[in-house]
C-alpha cells in the first residue's frame, strides 16, 4: 500500500522556553500515545478518557506534547487534553502560555531515511470539527462523547479490508470531521463507510463524516 508520510523537521531535546515544571492534565477522549510527535508515528498506547497524565512540555510550532501515563512516555495532541487553572479546565496546547507548560523539540531521526526512501506524500488535509472545536466544553463537563458501536461485522470487514492510508494534520479521535480529501470506502453490510487515518482504521458516518468508531 502506499503511504503518505508527515515530514518533521523538529530538532533537539529542550526548547528555548521557559523551564516550567512538569504539568498534570487529563485526557478529555480516549487519546493516542505515540513513539513521537506525529501523526505518522507509532501508537505507543491509548490514553482513556478522563485518564491523568503528566505532561512535560509541548513542541512551539504545533500542538504535539511529550507526555508520560502508566509509566510509558511519548506524546500525544495537546488540544485533547486539559489542565486546571484557577478554577477553570483550559486545553494545554492553546493555553501554553497561561498554564505555564514548558516548550520541548524533537529531533527525528529518521526523517531523512524516509525521504531518501521516495515515500513522502505529505498531509493531506486537517481534522476538523469534533473535538477540537468542543474541546473546552468536555473539559468542563467532562469527556468526550464516547464511541458509537457498529457491529463486530462492520469493525471485522473493516480491519480485514484496508485501505491504502491517510495522514491528517492533528490526532484521529471518535468525533472529529474527516475532510473531503479522504476517499471513505464502502462497508457492504453497513450504511457506515470506513478510511484508514493516521494508522488507524476508522468507522465513518458519512453523513456527517465523522469518526464514530475507531478500530484498535
Amino acid at each position: 500500500m502506499k503511504t503518505q508520510l508527515l515530514t518533521m523537521t523538529l530538532i533537539g531535546t529542550l526548547g528555548a522556553g521557559a523551564a516550567y515544571a512538569d504539568t498534570s492534565a487529563t485526557a478529555v477522549t480516549d487519546l493516542n500515545l505515540r513513539a513521537g510527535p506525529g501523526p505518522q508515528q507509532a501508537i505507543v498506547g491509548v490514553i482513556p478518557a478522563e485518564a491523568a497524565v503528566n505532561v512535560q512540555g509541548c513542541l512551539a510550532e504545533n500542538s504535539w506534547c511529550q507526555v508520560s501515563f502508566d509509566g510509558v512516555e511519548g506524546w500525544a495532541y495537546g488540544d485533547y487534553l486539559s489542565a486546571s487553572l484557577e478554577g477553570e479546565q483550559l486545553m494545554i496546547a492553546p493555553n501554553r502560555d497561561q498554564i505555564e507548560v514548558s516548550t520541548v523539540t524533537y529531533e527525528d531521526d529518521n526523517a531523512d531515511d524516509v525521504a531518501a526512501g521516495g515515500v513522502i506524500g505529505g498531509v493531506i488535509g486537517g481534522i476538523a470539527g469534533g473535538p477540537a472545536g468542543a474541546a473546552a466544553g468536555a473539559a468542563a463537563g467532562g469527556a468526550l462523547a464516547g464511541s458509537t458501536d457498529p457491529g463486530e461485522e462492520t469493525v471485522v470487514y473493516v480491519r480485514d479490508n484496508p485501505v491504502d492510508p491517510v495522514y491528517l494534520e492533528g490526532e484521529v479521535v471518535t468525533g472529529v470531521e474527516l475532510p473531503e480529501t479522504v476517499t471513505l470506502s464502502t462497508v457492504p453490510t453497513s450504511d457506515y463507510r470506513y478510511a484508514y487515518v493516521n494508522g488507524v482504521p476508522v468507522v465513518v458516518d458519512p453523513a456527517e463524516r465523522r469518526v464514530v468508531y475507531i478500530v484498535r
